[in-house]
């Protein structure tokens, strides 16, 4: 777009909207994907307040001649989302349940509504909505209606086609549309001069016909319903500003049978059989998408059927009748939504095959008439051999709707090619089948230049002619649906360097190359989930607080794809539109276990901060508290002064600001005897207790990282009479060490690989010798783990890393046979955000139950986050995140509850904010010896 004609575009969107308009860079970067192959760059963001917003954003956009892309929760996965004109974004303002009337069985949302806000709002009347995508958490009504979203329970309570009751609309040319109102006269002349091709040029029998226009909705003997009509146009025909919906009762007991088959087409031959006992779903996956703790929840088999009844009789009566290899009956919330986060992640597991390759879609979500799901998943496969491809299916086979990522080469010409062809090969494979291009998802760019191969050249040439009755102009989501852009147009892949990008983390998971870790990105966007309770997960907690998507991992991948693209984002390493989305970014490592394609944000941040500010001065907090033990250590010898002149207000506050801190935070004192030197002192003492190396059991380092051994070295010692009293003989390392932690954080990564290789050389005798190396802070257990190894690369730092343990690990393994001190007391407080996403806290869980510290721990992060939280401008952010889960859960506890939080930014955000002492598990076991 020309300069002058974007200025003028500018001046009159802003003088017209009241929302926010965006021309910007970092916004336009944001919505330049969804969550498909394709990208495509947009000239604008409009977040419109209401209806009057959207027509006048429209108004604007039409008189300059500029497209409009109507964009949800932006997941969509056949591009439809993604627009080169101005994206109106409906999640911002236009997010409100207008009303909702239990007697009626309705409501009327905004076309921004979250799908699980509106599922809360009808629990409280026992109803819900019934389409319920794998991403309704995130998924908008907006964008459900215009893909015609399904999810799992369609085989009991439709698509969402089947749940839309009216809408209210706006078309490019500015006319409200509400189909409540009776048909518009040029279109009842259009379905009525072509009743037969409408009666007969639909597949029969498929109940999950996503794919073109409804048009066959307008029929006389369908009530020519133009909402259902409208509903699957992709944002091409008209702008929802509201709509009505239907609402079904929930049934009040819902229980889960998970069948067994010897593979896919087993189950997929099954599924049909299952539907005359009333499921409410029938989801089936193979054992490619399944590993780890969740293939232990599931009975035998190399493929499952998930079929949820309605009650505890019917299940069991499934159970005897359904011809599998193996089975189980859950009636468990907790165990139902365990395995039903297995089954909604595989979107984002299936991005690899088995082997590790990269798996996109492109063929994503066809459907075939469920009693032919057997033959065809068959003839799939064959195909996919024919074409040396892999892929998993899995998804709704009680409706005969597929999902599947495939290992398409998307970055060179050849693999490209195969793509086209392969994608016509299984549309002729689907037709012949009796089915349906899209099942779902709709067809947006990847599948819409094939629909004349499902309904033929005349009925394609009349959905043309309905576009163009209701958008003549052809401005609302060009190329999609009708004269569609190519199917292997506008890749967004192509924009990438070709070349690795030099880089000094190793990721090892993505063959060492930077772009291939920012793609695992696919925009499923469950990193945009806000509504998670304990045991949730922890990603992410910025976007939780601000609500932005510049603040969710997904918003950042999609900085930093742009910034390797350097089409939009301009600046590379040094672009500030990438450095204010990692702001606020906590490293928390959440995004590592909870993304379903594990983008580690936290690292990437590292590396780009590691660039960022090569030769270049850095902020004050990096030199002060990213190095921050090489401070402590220096100023060790004088805590008693340093704590006095630290409780000088005047003083602390001109120390704060030298170094970056947050006005608002207190600065922690320092131990007056750090643990090392209790340990030394020990050891030097002969009278009882027992010097710390004393034990007759194995031995195990206990490391003093610098959090315990400066600030909290109660947590050290607590930690050494427990491991005595489990007959483990104590150690220390030889030297001085440390994980490099704080400097990692701040992205010196020369300096962490300079700390890291020291000690990595002063830990080889007690590596080789087989002693494993307990760390009780968690965020430093986690680096030791994860960065140190990926940072380094070599085989001595993969075995210091192969022996660190947790606390609690290291009893369970090194002394299986004690006894903890038996407490029964109650516990609240938070399992640590590192701990969660790198090394798991299995063996916590059953210490605390083996020492009867009952009740569970909140999850997500503290706020805190090493030191995030101390530096200007990241106060209130801080705040919002302990104020998200931890603060309500340590608030919410019984008077003599024990607050239990592991890592010492935690300990300290509680200490700050709500005046609690929270304790190590270490501390609550010695309180109990």
């Amino acid at each position: 777009m020309a300069d002058d004609l974007r200025h003028a575009l500018r001046r009159d969107l802003e003088r017209a909207v009241r929302g926010e308009v965006s021309f910007d860079a970092q916004s336009r970067a944001l919505t330049t994907m969804d969550a498909s192959n394709y990208r495509r760059v947009p000239v604008a963001v409009v977040a419109p307040y209401d209806a009057d917003d959207v027509a006048a954003a429209l108004a604007v956009c039409r008189s300059h001649g500029v497209p409009v892309v109507p964009r949800g929760g932006g997941t969509s996965i056949a591009g439809q989302a993604t627009g080169t004109g101005v994206v109106l974004d409906f999640t911002r303002h236009m997010h409100r349940i207008v009303s909702l009337s239990p007697e009626a069985l309705t409501a009327r949302v905004q076309p921004g509504v979250v799908l699980d806000d509106l599922r809360r709002a009808a629990a409280a009347h026992g109803l819900t909505f019934g389409p319920d995508p794998s991403t309704h958490s995130r998924c908008t009504l907006g964008g459900m209606i215009g893909n015609n979203a399904c999810g799992a329970h369609s085989v009991a309570w439709g698509t969402t086609a089947d749940n839309v009751r009216a809408l209210e609309c706006l078309t490019y040319g500015g006319e409200p549309l509400r189909t409540a109102e009776p048909l518009r006269a040029d279109l009842r002349e259009l379905v009525d001069g072509h009743l037969a091709l409408l009666r007969t040029g639909y597949p029969q029998q498929l109940p999950r016909r996503i794919s073109g226009y409804a048009l066959d909705a307008l029929l006389p003997e369908r009530g020519r319903d133009l909402a259902r009509a409208l509903t699957g146009s992709e944002g091409t025909l008209a702008v929802i500003t509201e709509a009505e919906v239907r609402l079904v009762p929930a049934p009040p007991v819902r229980v889960l049978v998970v069948l067994g088959y010897p593979d896919e087409g087993a189950a997929a031959d099954a599924a049909n059989g299952l539907l005359p006992y009333g499921p409410l779903t029938v989801e089936g996956m193979a054992a490619d998408l399944v590993g780890g703790e969740a293939a232990e929840l599931l009975p035998r088999g190399g493929a499952w059927l998930f079929v949820e009844m309605p009650g505890t009789g019917e299940a069991e009566a499934l159970r005897r009748l359904a011809d599998a290899v193996g089975s189980v009956v859950v009636t468990d919330p907790v165990a139902q939504r365990a395995l039903w986060r297995i089954r909604e992640e595989a979107a984002g597991t299936a991005t690899r095959t088995p082997g590790g390759a990269e798996a996109w879609p492109g063929w994503e979500d066809c459907a075939v008439p469920p009693a032919r799901l057997g033959a065809y998943l068959r003839d799939f496969r064959s195909l996919l051999r024919e074409y040396g491809l892999h892929g998993t299916p899995y998804g709704h086979f009680g409706d005969g709707c597929i999902h599947v990522r495939i290992d398409f080469d998307l970055l060179g010409a050849a693999g490209v090619a195969r793509f086209r062809r392969f994608s016509e090969d299984v549309a002729d494979l689907v037709v012949a089948h009796g089915g349906s291009l899209s099942g779902e998802h709709g067809d947006g760019q990847a599948r819409a230049e094939l629909l004349p191969r499902m309904y033929g050249e005349e009925l394609v040439a009349l959905f043309g002619r309905f576009k163009d009755a209701l958008d003549p102009a052809g401005g609302l989501n060009p190329g999609m649906l009708v004269r569609p852009a190519p199917l292997d147009g506008n890749l967004r892949f192509a924009v990438l360097p070709r070349r690795p990008v030099d880089v000094a983390f190793g990721y090892p998971q993505d063959g060492g190359d930077f772009s291939a870790a920012v793609r695992r990105c696919v925009g499923v966007a469950k990193c945009r989930d806000t509504g998670g309770g304990p045991g949730e997960g922890v990603m992410c907690p910025s976007y939780r607080a601000t609500r932005e998507e510049r603040h969710s991992t997904r918003g950042r991948a999609r900085l930093l794809h742009e910034m390797l693209a350097g089409e939009v984002v301009t600046g590379g390493w040094r672009s500030p539109e990438v450095a204010d989305a990692l702001d606020l970014c906590l490293s928390c490592k959440g995004c590592r276990t909870d993304c379903p394609v594990g983008v580690d944000m936290a690292t990437y941040k590292a590396e780009f901060l590691h660039h960022h500010y090569r030769r270049r001065p850095r902020p004050a907090s990096h030199y002060l508290m990213g190095g921050l033990p090489t401070w402590l250590r220096a100023a060790a010898p004088a805590a008693g002064t340093v704590n006095a002149l630290a409780r000088v207000r005047p003083l602390a506050a001109l120390a704060r600001r030298a170094a970056g801190v947050a006005p608002e935070r207190e600065l922690p004192l320092l131990a007056e005897e750090s643990f090392v030197r209790w340990w030394r002192r020990q050891e030097e003492e002969e009278e009882e207790p027992p010097a710390p190396g004393a034990g007759a059991g194995a031995t195990v380092v206990l490391w003093p990282d610098t959090f315990t051994d400066r600030f909290s070295p109660e947590v050290g010692r607590a930690a050494v009479r427990v491991l005595q009293a489990a007959g483990l003989r104590v150690v220390l390392p030889p030297g001085r060490v440390c994980c490099g932690l704080t400097w990692v954080s701040t992205g010196r990564l020369d300096r962490a690989r300079r700390v890291m290789r020291r000690t990595v050389r002063r830990m080889a005798p007690v590596v080789a010798a087989g002693r494993p190396v307990v760390v009780l802070e968690p965020s430093c257990a986690a680096a030791l783990r994860t960065d140190l190894p990926e940072l380094l690369g070599t085989d001595e730092a993969a075995a210091l890393a192969g022996s660190v343990r947790t606390f609690a690990q290291v009893l369970e393994e090194a002394a299986p046979g004690w006894t903890p001190p038996r407490l029964d007391r109650a516990v609240t407080g938070q399992t640590h955000c590192h701990q969660h996403a790198v090394l798991g806290d299995a063996a916590e869980r059953r210490l605390r139950a083996r020492a009867g510290l009952n009740g569970s721990l909140a999850s997500g992060c503290c706020g805190l986050a090493g030191n995030f939280g101390f530096e200007r401008g990241h106060y209130e952010v801080s705040v919002a995140c302990a104020e998200d889960r931890l603060l309500p859960a340590v608030r919410a506890a019984r008077p003599g509850t024990a607050v239990l939080a592991d890592g010492f930014s935690c300990r300290t955000q509680l200490a700050q904010l709500a005046g609690v002492r929270a304790r190590h598990l270490a501390e609550l076991l010695a309180d109990g010896l």
